[in-house]
């Protein structure tokens, strides 16, 4: 990279729900995101945690990261850990729009990223399906999953944005209360490896095959248990990237 640092990373780690939202506590997503600071720390970035944000909490501290000078930053990251809806991402009072939060950051609204790459990270459900798999030889679990309920809004079309999704539209995503989720500990496995030696889109093409194939679910309830996962990319990229 050209630039004098790699870029601000920004962690939304929500694990506690006020009640009249329904939501339940993440289990696990501490683990998540102490990985994640570690990870990203370690490849460069400027990392800061934000832990248990409502929505008004969330729409400030990401429109006022887009309005900070990035001139020195080779790229900006953000990764959300929470519960969702169709459409919409939770905030610890409730829920709103996730493009809402993205959109900050386009073009025309943060100059300074303008051509740079702008990744987010998405750990959560993007429906209520259930991957059954097909010959698998994962190994079992020893400890119980949940799952978080779905992000899923429509892209924006502007470049040098790229989304990485815990799943594919319409299927559940799975979090051990133990372990962390899936996606974010392959995400945090790989990067460990090959951050600076492969592009990130061959990083992230070798998280969906980790997640693909290194897990599988175990539950006491038929209904959650033997069920697979698969990642979801979604690039606007126009270069490659490395770390």
């Amino acid at each position: 990279m050209d630039y004098k640092k790699v870029g601000k990373c920004i962690i939304i780690n929500n694990k506690n729900f006020a009640d009249y939202t329904g939501m339940g506590r993440r289990n696990g997503t501490d683990k998540d995101a102490g990985d994640l600071q570690k990870c990203f720390r370690n490849i460069g970035f400027d990392v800061v945690v934000y832990n248990d944000q409502s929505c008004e909490e969330m729409e400030k501290l990401l429109k006022q990261a887009a309005c900070e000078n990035h001139s020195d930053a080779a790229c900006f990251a953000c990764i959300f850990l929470s519960h969702g809806e169709e459409g919409l991402i939770y905030g610890t009072n409730g829920a709103m729009p996730i493009k809402n939060l993205t959109s900050f950051f386009r073009g025309d609204k943060c100059p300074s990223l303008v051509g740079k790459p702008k990744l987010f990270f998405i750990q959560a459900c993007r429906g209520s399906e259930f991957d059954d798999g097909i010959q698998t030889d994962s190994g079992p679990s020893n400890d119980n999953l949940e799952t978080d309920a779905n992000p899923r809004y429509k892209i924006p079309v502007e470049a040098d944005f790229l989304f990485a999704y815990s799943t594919v539209p319409g299927y559940y995503s799975w979090r051990n209360p133990g372990k962390g989720s899936w996606f974010v500990q392959s995400l945090c496995s790989v990067l460990s490896k090959h951050a600076k030696q492969l592009e990130i889109l061959q990083i992230l093409t070798m998280v969906n095959y980790k997640v693909a194939t290194s897990y599988e679910s175990q539950s006491d309830d038929p209904r959650f248990s033997e069920k697979k996962q698969v990642p979801c990319v979604v690039s606007m990229l126009t270069k490659e990237l490395y770390f």
